[in-house]
């Protein structure tokens, strides 16, 4: 009996300490989620153009491998939903900037001209006391303002020995430009703040947009590693209507001898150029050799243009890493949010084709990560439909001011804090204006939910509809069929309701009035 009394007293002696244990741990996760508001945090914005998530390896890649960009996923939180509200480069940085839609921030399309006297989220922490400081690729006409110090490339900018400017006066650098915009936030963040005071810092590479000119130092990279090709590349497009069949965007008909490397580039210096050629010159001979055609003249395109773009990316993440190391080594790593997106999503050859602007999954969705030390769990995950219509709301909601009505967003402070609110939104408005233009991809509008999708081609009067469960890759609309007929209908009346609430006036142009068209240098 007494061994009995014993046994039973060890246990409930366990079971004690199991809950003193269990209590402490929840008030460490407590304390972790009621963060202290009144310590405002600095904010970190790493931005890149045309950076797929499928080329990330934290969201699954299989053709490259991004371990820096990765660190932010495994000590942070990673958005598997991030959408944009309009997918070119342009009115994606307008829209990060105000919070608002293209029809609000009078930014629709490249060649547009941004109206930098309206109210931005850098405005208004600048106002609040952050220092702001923005270095890379602006793209939007005019030039900058609610930031301290400016540093931008003009227009698309150069990969090589770019032209910049620097608070109004023009400068020229020397180097690979995704090194040099690093240099620059770095020189910011160790010799030009001050350090009693938080701040923003928006450092924006031009990589890997087109026409994806590697850094010297990737420009061999994945030469002997063929990449594999997509399901779609060689889609027939005969699941959709006219706008998939008549675009100008495909690896087969649009890439041109720039894009390919049968162009050497101008502005390259003596040793620079000594690297180009010996990274493309004997492919190049050899591909003339071949005098390929048809199916494989398209492959051999496929593998030059992917192993570019990727070579781009790879300098891209090795700059993430130099950026993440210093704020390691300098303190700051601990009371600093860090976050890495593109302005859109970009098509790897999937249907044939790269760019973006479309509302197909490739081009709509972005990668989107956020690392915020003591708040966000490490290695978390968020499928909730968000987008860069959130961005300016959430930097404001974690610097502790208000955010403005005028802007359409929500903060993601919820969803960091892992508990978003039971009313989040469960819809999504698209919408791209940029036609005629290049690419020759049709405006349109549509929505987007959990499952489903439904797009209106209105210059053409064409409708279609997705259900990316079944159909992921989007390949055959269900627009007509009548299985879907209550799905269209459901999804009909909340694309009116989300025009109306988002106050979203027709678009009455005609086809033939062509805007301003930004051509790649």
């Amino acid at each position: 009996m007494m061994g009995i009394q014993i046994i039973r007293i060890r246990f409930w002696i366990a079971m004690a300490i199991l809950v003193v244990l269990a209590s402490c741990l929840d008030g460490s996760m407590a304390v972790a989620k009621e963060h202290d508001r009144s310590v405002r945090p600095n904010i970190v914005f790493i931005f890149a153009d045309d950076h797929a998530y499928q080329a990330v390896s934290a969201y699954g890649s299989t053709i490259n491998r991004t371990p820096h960009i990765d660190r932010l996923a495994n000590e942070g939180m990673r958005f598997d939903a991030c959408l944009v509200t309009n997918s070119i480069c342009g009115p994606s940085r307008a829209t990060i900037l105000t919070g608002k839609y293209s029809h609000l921030n009078g930014f629709y399309q490249n060649g547009d001209r941004f109206d930098g006297s309206q109210t931005t989220v850098a405005k208004l922490l600048q106002a609040a006391g952050y220092q702001t400081a923005i270095f890379g690729k602006w793209h939007l006409e005019s030039d900058p303002t609610g930031f301290d110090n400016w540093h931008i490339l003009p227009g698309q900018g150069a990969y090589y020995n770019p032209p910049m400017i620097h608070n109004g006066e023009r400068v020229r650098h020397e180097g690979y430009t995704t090194d040099i915009i690093t240099d620059l936030t770095l020189d910011w963040l160790k010799n030009d703040r001050d350090p009693d005071r938080p701040f923003l810092i928006m450092s924006q590479h031009k990589a890997p947009h087109r026409n994806w000119q590697p850094g010297p130092k990737f420009l061999n990279a994945y030469k002997d590693t063929p990449i594999a090709e997509p399901p779609t590349l060689f889609d027939d497009y005969q699941g959709r209507g006219t706008p998939a069949r008549t675009q100008d965007m495909t690896i087969r008909d649009t890439l041109t001898p720039n894009d390919l490397k049968f162009i050497t580039p101008n502005n390259l210096s003596e040793d620079q150029l000594a690297l180009w050629n010996d990274a493309y010159s004997v492919e190049n001979a050899e591909f003339e050799r071949l005098g390929l055609s048809g199916d494989d003249l398209v492959r051999w395109k496929y593998q030059r243009y992917i192993k570019d773009y990727l070579r781009c990316i790879d300098s891209v993440d090795e700059n993430v890493g130099r950026l993440l190391d210093y704020l390691d080594e300098s303190g700051l790593a601990e009371k600093t949010i860090v976050i890495y997106a593109s302005d859109q999503g970009f098509y790897l050859g999937e249907h044939g084709w790269f760019d973006k602007r479309w509302m197909y999954e490739e081009s709509l969705r972005t990668p989107f990560l956020v690392r915020w030390p003591g708040v966000v769990e490490p290695g978390s995950t968020s499928n909730r439909l968000v987008s860069n219509l959130d961005f300016a709301e959430t930097f404001l909601d974690v610097a502790g001011i208000p955010i403005p009505d005028e802007m359409q967003g929500r903060s993601l402070v919820p969803l960091l804090e892992g508990e978003p609110p039971e009313d989040w939104r469960s819809s999504f408005y698209y919408h791209y204006y940029e036609y005629p233009a290049e690419h020759s991809v049709q405006r349109h509008y549509g929505v987007r939910t959990d499952r489903y999708k439904l797009i209106h081609f209105y210059s053409l009067g064409e409708w279609e509809m997705y259900d990316l469960l079944r159909d992921p890759h989007e390949l055959r609309s269900c627009y007509d069929d009548p299985q879907y007929a209550d799905v269209r209908e459901d999804l009909t009346a909340e694309l009116a309701r989300l025009r109306e609430e988002l106050a979203v006036p027709d678009d009455l142009r005609p086809n033939d009035v062509r805007r301003p068209i930004q051509t790649n240098p």
